[in-house]
């Protein structure tokens, strides 16, 4: 089967990111019978069979996701389909649960009972009306076990590699779902983030990334670092099919785009970042300005004690959250302790690199803990007077930043680099932060992050023009990976 059944001849020509046209359009050949749940559906998993073993994106296919197209199929034929969701295959990051399938959040000390019930996210998934495809790899416990943790290895899955290099990292600790969208697995994903763990795998494999504000999507049911940060996130080929999937799953309706002669945008250059990223950046900017768009240069400084804050106050709440998830899982460890005894006597879990963190966080003392809400606290205040500073001064709808330098090397002798990115300031801020395709640095992805105001809705608005306007700049398919 080629792509030609979903894309059809009147589909402008143009860049095809991750194989699938645009999510409401999709979802318009499905309501008016053109292409079929059922169709898509065995296209998504033929591409996984295809595509995975160099990829490493899926650690489990659903086996009922053929029923569940075809009750979609049902539905839209009957006139009484669910929204723009309705029959859409998505994948979903091992650290939501899933009744009955997997749920690791890559620990092999998870990986023999799953959960009895769905997240909160996931049933919201099924109301949609979408066809839950499978369950996505991951940096293990989410990137917080061990500082010299190989992003996209985890002891279930292994290690994800980057669609468009395989010996190159696709980040984390989303990996697998961004490798999977970026390689036409699925045309929609759904990951997490604390800090970055959305939208740089989404940078560094060239697609969409979407966190919205901690709170926005409902966390029951998914494996916590903190409470207070965490959020569940969306990746998709193109932004505005991330928009319109958040729309369908409780959050705001999905705006206009702002026509970029009415933006005022701050454009920071991170520390660290490669010349080849910060060429990519200026290019946007001036296509920006040649489109009317006003583009300011801006600064923006996390001092050390406002980083030192957010970090204690993460190492605090660690415990008691991942442990009140634990308690809600039948046969794994129950405690941070036994979770450590547990890796220990594992073979395989400690095989790369130790548990670090975990160690860190088991030696919180008390008193610690119980200063854990003014860290976080003053972390949230600190931020959000940066942000708001910067877009008081220059009258900004929103900061343009590079979200990531291009993929690195896997190592998994030496771990990861220090990696330079922007999504440090939105998160201790609780503040949304998108990101978009901006081309590639050294052969690599790298994305368009878009972020500052706390009001979600303004912020879109202003991002789907922006994408819009440098349309011409969204990833190809990886060369090494072609679909048809």
């Amino acid at each position: 089967m080629t792509d030609d059944i979903f894309w059809g001849d009147d589909t402008p020509t143009a860049p095809r990111p991750a194989g699938f046209p645009p999510l409401r359009e999709l979802g318009r050949r499905l309501r008016d019978g053109r292409v079929s749940s059922a169709e898509l559906t065995r296209r998504c998993l033929g591409r996984i069979a295809e595509a995975d073993a160099l990829v490493g994106a899926v650690l489990v296919v659903d086996g009922s996701a053929p029923a569940q197209a075809a009750a979609a199929d049902r539905r839209l034929a009957a006139g009484t389909g669910r929204g723009p969701l309705d029959g859409i295959p998505v994948l979903v990051k091992d650290s939501i649960d899933t009744a009955g399938l997997a749920s690791t959040a890559g620990s092999r000390l998870l990986a023999d009972v799953p959960p009895r019930t769905d997240a909160e996210i996931v049933q919201r998934l099924r109301a949609a009306g979408a066809v839950v495809l499978g369950k996505t790899n991951l940096t293990e416990w989410s990137s917080f076990r061990s500082t010299r943790a190989s992003e996209g290895w985890s002891a279930v899955g292994g290690q994800t590699c980057n669609p468009h290099r395989p010996d190159h990292s696709p980040g984390g600790s989303s990996s697998g779902s961004a490798a999977a969208v970026a390689a036409g697995m699925a045309p929609l994903a759904l990951g997490t983030e604390t800090d970055g763990s959305v939208v740089g795998p989404a940078g560094a494999c060239g697609v969409a990334g979407l966190k919205p504000p901690p709170g926005l999507l409902p966390r029951r049911g998914v494996v916590p670092i903190s409470e207070t940060e965490d959020c569940v996130g969306l990746l998709a080929p193109r932004l505005e099919d991330a928009v319109l999937a958040l729309a369908a799953l409780g959050g705001p309706p999905a705006p206009e785009p702002r026509p970029p002669r009415t933006l005022r945008l701050g454009l920071w250059r991170v520390t660290g970042m490669p010349r080849a990223v910060n060429a990519a950046l200026d290019a946007a900017a001036e296509a920006l300005r040649h489109r009317g768009a006003v583009v300011v240069p801006v600064e923006l400084v996390l001092e050390r004690d406002l980083l030192a804050d957010g970090l204690r106050a993460m190492y605090a709440e660690f415990r008691p959250s991942v442990e009140r998830y634990l308690r809600t899982r039948a046969g794994v460890p129950q405690t941070l302790p036994d979770l450590i005894a547990a890796n220990l006597a594992d073979p395989v879990e400690l095989s790369l690199f130790g548990q670090d963190l975990f160690e860190t966080a088991l030696r919180v003392s008390e008193d610690d803990r119980a200063h854990a809400v003014g860290y976080r606290g003053r972390a949230v205040e600190r931020a959000t007077a940066l942000l708001d500073g910067v877009l008081r001064r220059h009258g900004l709808d929103a900061v343009l930043a590079a979200t990531n330098e291009p993929a690195w090397l896997v190592d998994h002798q030496l771990g990861d680099p220090f990696s330079p990115g922007s999504s440090t300031a939105p998160s201790l801020a609780r503040r949304p932060n998108l990101t978009l395709p901006l081309g590639t640095a050294e052969g690599l992805p790298i994305g368009l992050s878009v972020f500052g105001p706390d009001d979600l809705t303004p912020l879109l608005g202003a991002a789907l023009g922006i994408e819009n306007a440098l349309r011409q700049t969204a990833g190809l398919l990886p060369e090494f990976l072609p679909i048809g």
